[in-house]
């Protein structure tokens, strides 16, 4: 899983506010990145296209997820970067389930979930 120079994302299927039952999976390709300071999270950066998207769906800037990596899933928020848009934290037990490494392109699955 070596890095590209490209990122992409797509919603696999769209939101229907009429039925909030309704499961909408998306999919988000980018580099593994590390927060700087010591013990910092591994991390995937959100577009900020698909945070605008999913924004009214945010809690104190949180937004609850169930998250599919490889032969993982989790259940997790996309936390705010800070500058107005979101990341996935990928905790160690996945990124060694899924021999994943700093640097390496991945590409997560999520469905909006409840709180």
């Amino acid at each position: 899983m070596k890095s590209q120079t490209h990122r992409r994302h797509a919603a696999v299927s769209t939101i229907d506010r009429r039925y909030p039952s309704t499961v909408t999976a998306y999919s988000v390709t980018g580099e593994v990145e590390l927060f700087p300071q010591a013990d910092g999270w591994h991390y995937v950066r959100i577009p900020p296209e698909l945070t605008d998207e999913l924004g009214e769906f945010a809690d104190r800037g949180l937004i609850a997820v169930t998250a599919r990596l490889g032969d993982s899933e989790w259940d997790t928020s996309l936390l705010p970067m800070g500058d107005g848009t979101h990341f996935i934290a990928l905790k160690k037990s996945v990124r060694d389930r899924n021999d994943v490494a700093l640097g390496d392109d991945v590409t997560i699955a999520f469905s909006l979930r409840s709180r």
